[in-house]
């Protein structure tokens, strides 16, 4: 029979004994300052709770995504894996009441996916690195994050086809607003879901991120 002491040098030179790590395994590389800011942010739910300005906007178009495309929602859940939404953006802003609650939407109905808020205070440096065509820094501004918090793709402001639809029109300064409401409510979520899929899709194959 084995002694106390010999069954526990037993458990100590078992390749499965507890508390063992595997010589040839490196920790995963953590992106420091993007899960700090990360982690700083409000989840959707608080944001929306929160919003002030274009309320009745907010709370509206979150009503409106639950009726995204089940195809969008459906190739979302194929990637797999967990990511991350980190969202500069404001209550005030017109593209993000019009962007963000149909993202929430689609994270709420794919496991693996995350959201987070930030304003653009805690946000001004991914804003700076992620200009517009035309150079500004703007709302919203949303990175997707890997499972080590690295930049795995990025949405700047608007839906790529709403972006090049106003730059080949060639709307003035006054007639680009009321133009582009008049396009999100069309389009109802259904090309900024359509984006976020792809970004999706992109990163989990290991292609180069898609940021646009």
């Amino acid at each position: 029979m084995l002694t106390s002491a010999a069954l526990a040098t037993l458990m100590w030179l078992s390749p499965f004994a507890p508390d063992v790590v595997c010589a040839d395994a490196t920790p995963v590389p953590i992106n420091d300052e993007l899960r700090q800011i990360y982690e700083s942010g409000r989840s959707y739910t608080d944001f929306l709770d929160a919003a002030a300005r274009r309320a009745e906007l907010w709370h509206g178009n979150t009503e409106r995504a639950a009726g995204i495309d089940p195809a969008l929602v459906a190739r979302a859940r194929a990637v797999g894996g967990t990511w991350r939404f980190l969202a500069v953006a404001i209550d005030a802003c017109s593209d993000s009441v019009s962007t963000i609650p149909y993202l929430a939407q689609l994270i709420a109905l794919v496991d693996g996916l995350d959201l987070r808020v930030v304003d653009p205070t805690t946000g001004r440096g991914i804003m700076q690195s992620h200009p517009t065509r035309d150079g500004r820094a703007s709302t919203p501004t949303v990175l997707l994050l890997d499972e080590s918090y690295e930049e795995a793709g990025c949405f700047i402001e608007r839906p790529p086809e709403l972006k090049t639809w106003i730059l080949e029109e060639g709307f003035s300064s006054e007639e680009v607003y009321p133009r582009k409401m008049e396009w999100y409510e069309n389009d109802a979520g259904h090309h900024t879901v359509e984006a976020f899929v792809e970004m999706l899709e992109a990163a989990a194959a290991g292609g180069d991120p898609i940021c646009r």
